[in-house]
């Protein structure tokens, strides 16, 4: 797969542009993607977590003490080691209340490390410089599955005082690389069965359908069918009947062609546009211009003449009402048009990330657009 990145004034466009011939009796390594990136097999499933701890060793930019729950969560901590301090008592400035998440991958065994993602709960500045305390992980049942601690990582800086300030990225979240560590075994080997199921991560009818092409062309049996849009079912092999590892092992790499669907993706905030190279539109044209109205007031004192007896002091409102239009042009798009040649067209025209969109919808809805629309 390979990608091309096209710069334009006033919005960014990334198209990503994928493989296109889709044979079933050929499958090339460098176009199609291993069927461990596209499908999984059914049981184990990721364990999301989530606790709450305290960040200790900032300097002066924690929580402040309108956040009741930090200075509290303090006071409970140094009770367990014999300091009993009211918690209205205790100034906080250099330890912030945290949320903690993590997740915690199948077959995980107790011993490993997982990374873990540190959120401010409270009014901290910042996070940076902090050492997360530790703190048990709960998992949906209620169990402690992992226990984190360690110093933060919040890829950024921050500084100055006052007004003088300057920040680099986020600095109320950050991550500890391998800072989970796991207490309880995720789940055990799968155990042997007749049939197991694959899951597709994007369902599509043409993927799965492929899906089970491939895997009977390296089992050479018919053992694969494909049930849905998101599953395939395979009988186990019976040599491979008494170890689901060993066959999951010679599946994961198989190299297969995905089908996936045009898509266009716009963020307007970031002015992001990224248009898949399936993405096709027939024949239209559009225009683009811009109406702008500029009102201005400015306020003029009239003052009688001197020495008069009855004139009066007023301000008089001078009102100036311009209208500009801009230089719209009409693009024409043939029919079967091409993601580059969308991209010079929507170029000319000096569009902005919010042109886009309107553009874009504007072709969606008159039906030209072969694509699903997908605005963030």
């Amino acid at each position: 797969m390979s990608q091309r990145t096209l710069r334009c004034s006033g919005f960014c466009v990334a198209a990503a542009v994928l493989a296109s011939t889709l044979g079933a009796a050929t499958t090339d390594a460098a176009q199609g993607v291993r069927l461990k990136d596209v499908a999984r097999f059914e049981g184990a499933r990721p364990i999301p977590l989530l606790g709450y701890g305290l960040v200790v060793g900032l300097n002066k930019t924690g929580d402040r003490r309108q956040t009741l729950f930090s200075a509290q969560s303090l006071a409970n901590m140094l009770l367990k080691f014999g300091v009993v301090v009211p918690g209205e008592q205790i100034k906080i400035e250099n330890v912030a209340a945290v949320m903690v998440t993590a997740e915690l991958p199948p077959y995980t065994k107790a011993g490993g490390r997982v990374d873990v993602l540190v959120s401010s709960a409270g009014d901290a500045r910042s996070l940076q410089g902090g050492t997360l305390l530790a703190t048990p992980l709960h998992g949906p049942d209620g169990a402690v599955w992992v226990l984190a601690q360690g110093p933060l990582s919040i890829g950024g800086f921050g500084g100055g005082r006052g007004g003088n300030t300057v920040q680099v990225n986020h600095l109320t979240s950050g991550r500890v690389p391998s800072g989970g560590l796991v207490q309880i075994d995720q789940a055990d080997a799968p155990a042997p069965q007749a049939t197991v199921r694959l899951l597709l991560n994007e369902p599509d009818f043409t993927t799965s359908t492929r899906l089970a092409a491939a895997i009977n062309a390296a089992l050479g049996t018919d053992a694969a069918r494909a049930v849905d849009a998101g599953t395939v079912a395979l009988t186990v092999p019976e040599k491979h009947s008494s170890s689901l590892a060993d066959l999951m092992a010679r599946l994961e790499p198989l190299v297969l062609d995905v089908d996936r669907p045009a898509r266009v993706v716009i963020n307007e905030r970031t002015g992001t546009v990224v248009v898949s190279a399936d993405v096709r539109v027939r024949a239209a044209a559009v225009a683009h211009g811009n109406l702008s109205v500029r009102i201005s007031t400015n306020y003029n004192v009239s003052q009688p003449a001197p020495f008069s007896r009855t004139g009066e002091t007023v301000v008089t409102p001078d009102q100036q009402v311009d209208v500009t239009e801009g230089g719209g042009r009409l693009v024409a798009l043939e029919e079967g048009t091409t993601l580059q040649e969308v991209v010079r067209a929507l170029n000319s025209l000096g569009a902005t990330p919010r042109d886009i969109i309107a553009i874009m919808q504007a072709l969606k809805a008159s039906g030209a657009l072969s694509a699903e629309l997908v605005v963030m």
